[in-house]
C-alpha cells in the first residue's frame, strides 16, 4: 500500500475516533447534568424522608410501648381470671358437698318417717284394731248365746246340721 493512502486512511480512522470521543464527550456532560438535577431532587426529598423516618421510629416506639401495656394488661386479666375460675371451682364443690349432706338429711328424715308410719300402723294394728276383733268376737258369742236362748226348745234338725256344717 502506498504511503499516502495509508496516511488516509489513518486521517480517516482518527476523525471518526475525534467524533466518537465528542460524542462520549456529550453524553458525559448529559450525565453530569442529570446526577446535579437528581442531587438536588435528593436535596429536596431528603427532609421529607428524614421527618418520616423519626415519624416512623415515633410510631413504633408508641406501638411497642402500647403492646408493652397491652400485654401487662392481658397477664393481669388472665391471672384474676384464674383466680376466679378457683374460687368458681371451690364454691361448686362446696355447694355440691353441701347438697350431698343436705340430700343424706333428707334421705334420713325420710327413713325415720318412714318407720315411724310403720310403727304408727302397727300400734294401730295391735292396740286398735286387736281389742275391735276382741269385742266383735264377745259380741257375736253375745249375740249366738241370746238368739240360742231366745229360741226355746230344741232346734230343728236342719239348722243342728248348719250350725255343724258351720263349724266342719
Amino acid at each position: 500500500m502506498e504511503p499516502h493512502t495509508l496516511l488516509g486512511i489513518i486521517a480517516v480512522f482518527a476523525c471518526i475516533a475525534s467524533i466518537a470521543l465528542l460524542i462520549q464527550a456529550g453524553f458525559l456532560i448529559g450525565i453530569y447534568k442529570t446526577t446535579r438535577g437528581l442531587e438536588d431532587d435528593v436535596r429536596n426529598v431528603l427532609p421529607k424522608v428524614e421527618s418520616l423516618l423519626e415519624t416512623s421510629r415515633t410510631a413504633v416506639e408508641d406501638g411497642r410501648r402500647q403492646m408493652a401495656e397491652i400485654t401487662a394488661k392481658t397477664g393481669d386479666i388472665l391471672e384474676t381470671t384464674r383466680k376466679q375460675l378457683a374460687r368458681v371451682d371451690e364454691v361448686l364443690e362446696d355447694a355440691a358437698a353441701r347438697a350431698r349432706i343436705q340430700l343424706d338429711r333428707a334421705e334420713m328424715v325420710l327413713d325415720d318417717t318412714m318407720n315411724r308410719a310403720q310403727e304408727t300402723v302397727a300400734l294401730v294394728h295391735g292396740g286398735i284394731m286387736k281389742p275391735l276383733r276382741e269385742i266383735q268376737g264377745v259380741a257375736a258369742g253375745i249375740r249366738t248365746a241370746f238368739q240360742f236362748l231366745m229360741r226355746g226348745g230344741r232346734p230343728n234338725p236342719s239348722q243342728a246340721t248348719a250350725d255343724e256344717e258351720m263349724f266342719i
